[in-house]
């Protein structure tokens, strides 16, 4: 079963551990089974294809691994920090809010 998750796509995000440690980018995709998502520009990897119809050449492609949700942390929009994400109820509905400067994202 697949859990909810604070972040979500299109969110900036910065990597907070690991090899691509400060390291910032905005979320292309969420894998809600693996607990993972995909951050452009960081944890790039080389991939070997074959000639194809999208790419008639073949040859080497750099793309975005997934990297864990835990190693990521949400960057509010006003001033940038790094901020972690909570959820409340506002006029009947649920909202995410960064913690740390308590704004409302969206």
């Amino acid at each position: 079963m697949a859990v909810k998750l604070k972040l979500k796509k299109g969110d900036k995000v910065v990597v907070i551990s690991g090899e691509h440690k400060g390291q910032q980018g905005i979320i292309l995709s969420v894998d809600r089974e693996k607990n993972r998502a995909t951050v452009e520009g960081v944890n790039m990897i080389y991939r070997h294809t074959k000639p194809s119809a999208q790419f008639p050449d073949g040859g080497i492609i750099k793309k975005e691994a997934p990297i864990h949700i835990s190693n990521l942390m949400l960057l509010t929009p006003k001033n940038g920090t790094a901020s972690r994400v909570g959820r409340k109820v506002e006029e009947g509905k649920i909202v995410r809010y960064a913690k740390k400067t308590g704004e409302i994202l969206k």
